[in-house]
Order: C-alpha cells, then sequence, then structure tokens
C-alpha cells in the first residue's frame, strides 16, 4: 500500500512520554512549543497511523528494537534497530510493525501541546 493510500487505523500502539522541555524561554521564536521524548511500542501486526503529517511537529526517530516498516511517497522502507527515519514538514507517512516481537522507539519531536 501506498503512502498516499489510506492508510490502516492504529491500532496495537502504546505511547508513553519519558520527558518535556517548555521551549518557550529557550529559544526564540518557539514559545508555546515544547521538545518532547516519547518510547511508542508497536505489537506485532500493529498499525501506527493513519496516514498523517509532520508540518509544525518536526522530529527523528531512534528504533530500540524490532522493526518498523515506514510506508511514505508510495514506497516502504524497515527500519531497526538503530537511527530511523526523519519527520519534517515534507513527511507524510503511516507505519507498522510487520514482525514477530515488539518494535519499540524512541522519537523525539517538537509540538505545540493541546
Amino acid at each position: 500500500m501506498s503512502a498516499d493510500a489510506k492508510a490502516p487505523e492504529t491500532g496495537g500502539v502504546t505511547v508513553e512520554v519519558l520527558a518535556t522541555v517548555d521551549l518557550t524561554d529557550e529559544i526564540e521564536g518557539l514559545a508555546g512549543h515544547q521538545l518532547r521524548m516519547r518510547m511508542v511500542t508497536i505489537a506485532p501486526g500493529g498499525v501506527f497511523g493513519p496516514l498523517h503529517d509532520h508540518q509544525g511537529r518536526p522530529g527523528t526517530v531512534y528504533v530500540l528494537q524490532g522493526t518498523i516498516t515506514d510506508h511514505r511517497d508510495g514506497g516502504t522502507t524497515d527500519y531497526g534497530p538503530g537511527p530511523g527515519w526523519p519527520e519534517d514538514r515534507h513527511t507524510r507517512h503511516w507505519l507498522e510493525n510487520r514482525g514477530t516481537v515488539p518494535a519499540v522507539e524512541i522519537s523525539v519531536d517538537i509540538v505545540r501541546p493541546q
């Protein structure tokens, strides 16, 4: 399935926020934003969807365990364990775990809290 096709809904995913830093007084122009670090676990057969973008929410990912398949730009790329993928304003994707063990990633991004 291409990244532009409708991705399955999210299932088999747990997300734990590990840390946040309020950037208001840290970097000029980032008032109201946070630097956020999360641990995301995707169970075997799990999907982190639906198709989503990262406009205004750049980040990067490191895979601790298992393999995560990133669906974007009409193709797929498998990551893990080790350095993952960048998520910039051009990123439009969804993720899945096609493996037999839980896939665990550390995701660090800049967000505007709800």
